[in-house]
């Protein structure tokens, strides 16, 4: 009663079958196929070729920090840059 017999197996596929259509399950195990073989293909491509990434410097704690220019909604002018400190009072 623990396991699954060999009739249980043949009952579950003949639902499948009955619910799916002979023509969608196959086309779903090709779809599965075709995925397995893509996954492995990029596995071997990744063992192949090494990736070389370039980084930038790091940043330490007293670096400059550069912003840009805020560009506004679309159709509004463009805002002036300010610099930090040298805002006027209102």
């Amino acid at each position: 009663m623990g396991s699954m017999s060999v009739w249980h197996w043949v009952i579950v596929a003949v639902v499948v079958m009955l619910l799916f259509g002979r023509g969608k399950v196959s086309e779903l195990m090709g779809d599965v196929a075709k995925g397995i073989k893509a996954f492995k293909k990029g596995m071997a491509d990744d063992e192949t070729q090494p990736t070389t990434t370039t980084s930038a410097p790091p940043v330490g704690p007293n670096d400059p920090v550069r912003t840009l220019p805020h560009q506004g909604a679309p159709g509004t002018a463009p805002q002036p840059h300010v610099p930090a400190g040298d805002h006027k009072a209102v």
